[in-house]
């Protein structure tokens, strides 16, 4: 099933060749040297294409490393709990650059360096887009997601049409016509329904060959003593292995690869839920470039002592994000001279990464990834074959964090952002009133008015949006706004904009 760009991804539906382990003693023989062999326990009553269902399942585990991740989850669990206050640091100075705080001609420069990687063909994103957007009552990938703005852009076609807008800022300021290649991480469940979006909407004017879907893995899930769980008689239970199976995944399904021939050497990686990403953001990626770093981290100051967001620090010499659950709170309310906290680089699924460090992640550092485990609730099948969902944990699901990498940068630098302009999240329904379609909306209206205001116009009221085509990040308005005063609701659209209510 070959996706966007040529690059295979695993399709929906797999093909039915199967040339390894499909007789029963084989099988047996090979689950038993692992401890697994109970996977088998109904084989006798199961159809020929349930057999071949089992099989599949039982070939997409590495059974050599099966034991090997228990093992490592168990240590994790064990960790659960234990507090890092006497073992951490903040971020040093020489390593955090704040927007805010910075001069202009020095962001101006970043910029410009980002622009100039981009015209080169050097730049890539990264987007993590595995999710349904079940918590916000939508069944579909959430990148499908509209919150609701005047345009009904999607949370895919802003982002898409912010990267050919940065494609023209790059080619106005070099002359060269540089592509941003958009690798987009999907899951088993997402990547058809993303696929068929995409087509249906003509790549939202980006080359096809542009853009590649490629599939996050999974892993089994466990019982507590390390034996495999069946969601029914002829399938494991398994779980997405979190957005830190994305290295696994790009080397696994040839995106590594892709980078090298295209000549990528600049990632930058966030997830799809964000409004107000800066999506291959030239001044973070300029930054990152001079700066010679293989890694680095986007953050927002943490709003308050006690909020429950993780902080990018030091722990044992060693980069990393901390959850707010590893720090006590008189660590977390610890304050500097000038009234900041000092653990407050907020951590918000927002990354640079070099090509080189991403390669050396697929070959070497994979393998090293911390783990994450969660007790869960998970349904199984009982001994005669009759699936319960128990009413208490039974079981662990793994997960690995795409932050866990941070530890292996030779060179790791932070850009802390104004949340204002670049951080508001799409996690839950408009019941929970924060991280939610009517906060979205609302934080991309103000964003935009102040670029408006910022170019000399006036709005009265409060809802405006501007179409990416007509600016990135509020420049070149001016033309559009200066000494003109709008009444709300304002929607600035471009001629290349469909007209509201068309997409």
């Amino acid at each position: 099933h070959t996706l966007a760009g040529g690059a295979t991804a695993k399709s929906p539906v797999r093909n039915n060749s199967f040339a390894i382990m499909t007789d029963y003693q084989t099988l047996h023989s090979r689950l038993t040297q692992v401890g697994q062999e109970h996977l088998l326990k109904f084989w006798p009553e199961l159809s020929q294409k349930e057999r071949d269902e089992l099989v599949r399942d039982l070939e997409e585990l590495n059974l050599d490393e099966i034991k090997l991740y228990f093992d490592k989850a168990i240590v994790s669990i064990n960790e659960n709990g234990i507090k890092l206050d006497d073992r951490l640091q903040p971020l040093p100075e020489g390593k955090l650059i704040s927007i805010d705080r910075a001069p202009a001609e020095k962001l101006a420069a970043y910029r410009a360096e980002g622009l100039r990687q981009i015209s080169n063909g050097h730049v890539a994103v990264l987007l993590m887009a595995g999710g349904q957007g079940t918590r916000l009552g939508f069944d579909h990938p959430k990148g499908m997601y509209d919150v609701g703005l005047q345009s009904r852009k999607t949370l895919f076609r802003i982002q898409a049409e912010r990267i050919l807008k940065l494609e023209e800022l790059a080619q106005e300021a070099n002359g060269d016509h540089g592509h941003i290649i958009w690798y987009i991480m999907t899951s088993e469940h997402t990547v058809q329904p993303t696929y068929d979006y995409f087509v249906a909407n003509k790549f939202f004017g980006l080359k096809p060959e542009n853009v590649i879907l490629f599939e996050q893995g999974s892993l089994p899930c466990f019982e507590y003593d390390g034996r495999i769980i069946l969601d029914k008689k002829h399938r494991v239970a398994r779980a997405p292995d979190g957005n830190g199976g994305i290295y696994r995944a790009m080397k696994r399904q040839g995106i590594l690869d892709d980078m090298r021939k295209r000549g990528v050497l600049y990632l930058h990686a966030h997830s799809v839920d964000n409004i107000l990403i800066k999506v291959a953001d030239p001044v973070f990626i300029g930054y990152c470039v001079q700066e010679k770093a293989d890694c680095a981290a986007k953050v927002v100051e943490k709003a308050a002592p006690n909020e429950a967001v993780g902080v990018v620090a030091i722990v044992d010499g060693k980069y990393q994000v901390v959850e707010y659950s590893e720090i006590s709170a008189k660590t977390a309310e610890m304050r500097n001279s000038d009234g900041r906290l000092t653990f407050s680089a907020g951590n918000i699924c927002n990354h640079f990464f070099s090509s080189s460090f991403l390669q050396k992640i697929g070959t070497t550092y994979e393998q090293e990834l911390k783990l994450h485990v969660a007790k869960k609730k998970i349904p199984f099948v009982d001994n005669a074959g009759k699936r319960l969902t128990p009413d208490k944990p039974n079981g662990i699901k793994i997960e690995k964090f795409v932050f866990d990498v941070f530890e292996f940068a030779q060179k790791f630098v932070a850009m802390e952002v104004p949340r204002d302009e670049e951080f508001s999240a799409l996690k839950n329904s408009d019941v929970a009133g924060k991280d939610c379609p009517s906060t979205a909306r609302s934080d991309l209206h103000r964003l935009h008015k102040k670029y408006v205001e910022k170019a000399g116009g006036i709005i009265h009221g409060d809802v405006c949006e501007i179409s990416p085509f007509l600016t990135y990040a509020g420049e070149n308005l001016a033309s559009q706004v200066e000494g003109k005063s709008f009444t709300s609701p304002l929607y600035l659209r471009d001629t290349r904009d469909p007209l509201p209510g068309h997409l």
